[in-house]
């Protein structure tokens, strides 16, 4: 069993242990990841670049990966092939030789 698949299981178990998944349509799921999301940009207000907290930030980036670990489960996404299949259109957005130390989007490289 890969570790993501038992990270899965875990979260799973605590869901279900507390007839939570009633409430885990795709909406929801969504929104509470965009919520979790914007707790994490959260700890960067007003802060230099990389002065959030670290544990605060640990527990943060752990409510948004459960959030999306279990709306890709909800639509029976495997997570390595879609991060595979995204990593492969970026390496063909960005190829090195042109995005190589620029921060330019894709279209103006």
């Amino acid at each position: 069993m890969s570790d993501i698949q038992h990270l899965l299981d875990q979260i799973r178990q605590f869901r279900d242990a507390r007839d939570w998944e009633q409430f885990h349509n795709s909406k929801d799921l969504a929104l509470a990841l965009s919520i979790e999301a914007s707790e994490l940009l959260e700890l960067f207000l007003w802060k230099g670049n990389e002065d959030a907290d670290p544990d605060k930030l640990k527990k943060e980036l752990a409510d948004v990966l459960m959030y999306a670990l279990l709306l890709a489960d909800k639509h029976g996404l495997d997570i390595k092939e879609i991060v595979e299949e995204k990593m492969k259109l970026n390496n063909e957005k960005y190829p090195v030789e042109k995005a190589k130390g620029t921060a330019k989007k894709y279209n103006e490289l």
